[in-house]
């Protein structure tokens, strides 16, 4: 427990080291791509949100989706790419393949959907190749370009939200 504590010093160390060397991202106004990087830990309706994402006119296909559980659990088959804190080394390094390729992926759209400032989602929303970065209000300004203010269980909203700002945009 101690050394959690512990780990997750060195990786905010880390993320605050590099949170001040960020890109300013150009918008395209043409949405194709999605990356959703989703704390399901504190969110259990991520079928809904991309079912949302879809009716907005995203293919399903074009919507990548990782998800972290501070609980998780070896043994236990989740349905979509999940991680944990296990997944990241003391010098804030992640050691998992799929977490690096979804972080290398550049996306037209990165959605962090997490509300609570959690260092190893903050980490990857930070070291992510998207060419545009939205998130919710509550966490740090320098990770996202846009941020909704809303809560994490309204999702309806959320999406709403974003996309009428998208289509504002065009």
């Amino acid at each position: 427990m101690f050394l959690n504590y512990i780990k997750e010093f060195f990786v905010k160390k880390t993320l605050n080291k590099n949170l001040n060397n960020f890109k300013n991202e150009v918008f395209t106004s043409n949405i194709q791509t999605i990356g959703l990087l989703i704390d399901e830990s504190a969110f259990e309706h991520s079928k809904d949100l991309i079912n949302e994402l879809v009716l907005q006119g995203i293919a399903p296909q074009n919507i990548k989706v990782v998800a972290y559980r501070s609980k998780f659990k070896e043994k236990e088959t989740y349905s979509i790419p999940t991680f944990g804190n296990k997944h990241i080394n003391w010098n804030g390094e992640i050691t998992e393949a799929f977490l690096n390729e979804f972080i290398a992926t550049e996306f037209d759209l990165l959605i962090s959907y997490y509300d609570i400032e959690t260092a190893i989602l903050m980490m990857i929303t930070n070291q992510s190749k998207a060419r545009f970065k939205v998130g919710f209000a509550s966490v740090d300004k320098k990770l996202n370009r846009w941020m909704i203010d809303t809560t994490i269980q309204n999702y309806k909203l959320f999406v709403f939200e974003l996309f009428k700002y998208l289509k504002s945009i065009k």
